[in-house]
């Protein structure tokens, strides 16, 4: 094991209640054994949908990385790295992405994060007739770059079934998003439990002053 992978942590975030499904996540806890000019290609070895590089743990400063790309801000790698962190011994209460101060602290059995819809990275939020149509999808539709395909299980209680689909950033299918998660209960204003992927459960509500939060389990992969 070199340098650079010394302090690799791998993690499933927004695992079910029985630890099923959660989307892996890969997180440096010592940001700068990998020097920002490597990054990016480690984010791409790696694969994940995103590997966040911690460079100051104690301020929770982060940077996170698709395998194409940066990101500001991004759900469930500040909920993976903040749980992570606690476990750790260092729990900053706010994570600092280049997005902006975030807020976290544990809920129960769930870490949750506080952000601003308009810091999830832009995406079509499209709404499908049944939890049936969702199912069906093979990709997001033509020209679309990152679709958040959506319909309501029972909308009385907020139940949501959802895939997500973004391509432009290197993915597939996302396991589990929390950026997305957090812009769709943004734009329904109301809380959300989400079922996604294979086996992923996120749960996402209003918060104070505009802003929205995001939350679920965390478990080492």
């Amino acid at each position: 094991m070199d340098d650079e992978t010394a302090d690799l942590r791998v993690l499933r975030v927004f695992t079910d209640a029985d630890g099923s499904g959660g989307n892996p996540l890969g997180v440096h806890l010592v940001g700068a054994a990998v020097p920002p000019a490597r990054r990016q290609a480690e984010a791409a070895r790696l694969g994940f949908s995103e590997t966040v590089f911690v460079d100051d743990p104690d301020e929770g400063v982060v940077e996170i990385r698709t395998p194409t790309m940066p990101l500001p801000f991004a759900g469930h790698p500040l909920v993976g790295t903040a749980w992570l962190l606690a476990r750790e011994g260092a729990d900053p209460g706010v994570l600092r992405p280049p997005a902006g101060a975030v807020p976290t602290w544990t809920e129960g059995a769930r870490r949750w994060i506080r952000g601003r819809a308009s810091w999830a990275p832009p995406m079509v939020l499209l709404a499908c007739a049944s939890p049936a149509e969702v199912e069906r999808l093979q990709g997001p539709p033509p020209g679309v770059g990152f679709a958040y395909c959506w319909a309501y299980l029972d909308e009385e209680r907020g139940l949501v079934r959802a895939r997500a689909f973004a391509a432009e950033a290197g993915i597939v299918e996302d396991e589990a998003t929390g950026s997305a998660a957090l812009r769709l209960a943004a734009a329904l204003d109301r809380p959300l439990t989400i079922r996604q992927g294979a086996g992923s459960e996120l749960r996402a509500r209003p918060g104070p002053d505009g802003t929205t939060e995001v939350g679920g389990l965390v478990a080492r992969a």
